[in-house]
């Protein structure tokens, strides 16, 4: 393995790198290093994030300015804030022996007053998102006529993000006659177009494949009913006392609605996402940073560019349709050598989309089983054990209190004593699991039970009457006929039924009524907080569902003579529409 003096890097430079832990080159470094610093060629470099790339472009960048020259003579170009932020303080860090040497972030959401000082006060690395430096170049207050060097980083997300045109825009006041680097995760089509464009016979570096995930990486899945996925990320985290990870999800709606859901069941949670103030992101990211918040629930897009070490975990919540998209979500952990977990929560219809991903990253997702209520409280409790073990103690100062606590603890034994520790941390967490069910999905059933329509009805009337395994069925009298709906449910079970938050199952919605599960331990206060309220005028009465009772000939009404309760939901529908359009002419002829 080679050393950064035997890639070419200078003294200055190796000093403040090795004070921040630098030791020996990344492959990633090794490839691309020698090549900037002794080649006139430009580089696309394909690699994941996380492999040391700020340093692979940013050494040789450093090593070639003139501090003499007191105007920009290199320009990084990242898809976003929180990217350009970073690089600016690894520039920033790699130039500590180098005073002269001035590095400034250009960005939107921040004063451009103060930049333009900054860049008035002159600079030699400006490190910009193109927006920004855009209105910068308009106002006139920026010249890039003595830039040797412009990098492009994070190219995919650029080209993604629609960046195109504003690249155009900058790179028409950059001399020709610029050296020119690209870095990318991925190697979509328009990278090659970019490349086309914009550089001359460029040198292509490769870590690893194109377009293939981490080496460092673990790819796992969980299948569950879609009506489970939330269960399972609760599990998920149970199961990792230790965890510090990034949940994507589809849309803006999810994200805050996952991380709502987080933070209300006491997990130290809160949502990133394009709906937030450039301040309320601040806030959230700063909160992340420092671990106050563990689990970050975001977008895609409003994840670009961040730089967070030490992720033990990438949830994906949701698939996305693009694979590239995938490969940076679950390059956010396994990073700088680490190894990292990326785990796909997936119902039975997105197994296509996992086998489409795994071809393309070249890496096979291990299916495990949603981790069980016994697994989850052992793990906890070790991790409990753990902490005790290794806490600090301040002999000094809890010596002081020893004796009078000692006093009123003397009546328990050793064994009495840790079960009540234990009971103060465990309880909530044991009765939260008290007859959870299991919620993996079982890809085959036996024919006869997935034939569900070949069964005589009383027999499939009695299927919906009964409860999941460690669930208890509860009666509503309130169904779609009502336009009462799931949503409806959900509302009225948050706001009516005291205590902690309701788990709701399998959720089955028929005409004039509604049967849904909860866990037993939450069936009476659940029917004793909705039976009596009102919905839309309608009394609400609610039971502990009877396998054995006829709900649906119970809430029957006849229609011309059709018991339209007990068809399928499709003919309620049509006599619905039916007795409308009757109702419509009637008012039509007596009109006339």
């Amino acid at each position: 393995m080679k050393t950064f003096e035997e890639l070419g890097v200078r003294d200055d430079l190796r000093r403040a790198i090795e004070e921040l832990g630098f030791e020996n080159p990344m492959p990633v470094q090794e490839k691309v290093i020698p090549h900037l610093l002794n080649e006139d060629t430009d580089v696309v470099a394909l690699a994941q994030t996380g492999t040391g790339k700020t340093a692979a472009f940013g050494l040789p960048v450093l090593q070639r300015i003139d501090p003499g020259i007191n105007r920009p003579q290199a320009l990084i170009l990242s898809p976003t804030r929180e990217l350009c932020l970073q690089i600016g303080s690894d520039l920033a860090d790699f130039s500590k022996y180098m005073p002269a040497v001035k590095v400034l972030p250009v960005y939107g959401g921040s004063s451009i007053e103060s930049q333009i000082r900054a860049l008035k006060g002159g600079v030699q690395i400006i490190v910009a998102t193109p927006g920004r430096l855009i209105d910068l170049i308009k106002r006139g207050v920026v010249d890039l006529g003595d830039v040797h060097t412009v990098v492009l980083d994070e190219a995919d997300e650029m080209l993604n993000m629609g960046f195109l045109d504003s690249i155009d825009a900058i790179l028409a006041h950059v001399p020709d006659e610029r050296k020119m680097l690209m870095f990318s995760a991925t190697m979509p089509d328009g990278i090659a177009r970019i490349a086309k464009k914009y550089m001359h016979s460029p040198v292509e570096f490769v870590v690893g494949n194109r377009n293939e995930g981490s080496a460092n990486v673990k790819h796992i899945y969980y299948m569950v009913n879609a009506r489970d996925k939330y269960l399972a990320l609760k599990r998920i985290a149970d199961d990792s006392p230790n965890i510090y990870a990034i949940i994507f999800c589809r849309t803006r709606r999810d994200t805050q609605e996952i991380a709502d859901r987080l933070i209300q069941d006491g997990y130290n949670a809160d949502a990133l996402h394009g709906d937030l103030s450039q301040q309320q992101r601040d806030i959230v990211m700063k909160k992340f940073r420092d671990r106050v918040i563990t689990l970050l629930v975001a977008t895609d897009v409003a994840a670009r560019g961040l730089d967070v070490d030490d992720l033990t975990h990438v949830i994906n919540y949701g698939l996305p349709d693009d694979t590239a998209v995938y490969t940076h979500r679950s390059g956010r952990t396994g990073r700088a050598g680490k190894t990292g977990v990326s785990v796909a929560i997936i119902h039975s219809r997105e197994k296509g989309k996992l086998r489409e991903i795994e071809k393309k990253i070249g890496k096979k997702f291990e299916r495990k089983e949603v981790p069980t209520p016994e697994h989850i409280i052992e793990k906890q409790l070790y991790n409990l054990a753990d902490r005790i073990e290794k806490v600090k103690v301040d002999d000094e100062e809890i010596n002081k209190y020893m004796p009078g606590v000692s006093r009123k603890l003397s009546w328990l034994s050793q064994e009495d004593l840790l079960k009540r520790v234990l009971s103060l941390e465990f309880n909530r967490l044991l009765e939260y699991y008290r007859d959870a069910p299991s919620i993996d999905f079982i890809d085959e059933k036996p024919r006869k039970e997935k034939k569900e329509h070949e069964k005589p009805r009383n027999e499939k009337e009695k299927d919906r009457r009964t409860a999941d395994r460690g669930m208890a069925r509860i009666y509503i009298n309130a169904g779609k006929g009502d336009g009462f709906y799931a949503g409806n449910l959900i509302d009225m079970l948050n706001h009516l039924v005291e205590g902690k938050r309701v788990d709701v199952g399998r959720i089955d919605l028929m005409p004039h009524y509604s049967l849904f599960d909860v866990p037993k331990g939450d069936a009476r206060r659940v029917v004793t907080g909705l039976t009596g309220a009102d919905f839309l005028g309608k009394r609400i009465y609610s039971e502990i569902a009877n396998p054995d009772k006829d709900y649906a000939r119970a809430s029957t009404r006849k229609s011309k003579g059709v018991d339209i309760v007990n068809e399928p939901e499709s003919t309620y529908e049509y006599f619905l529409k039916k007795s409308r359009s009757a109702g419509k002419k009637t008012k039509k002829s007596k009109k006339k």
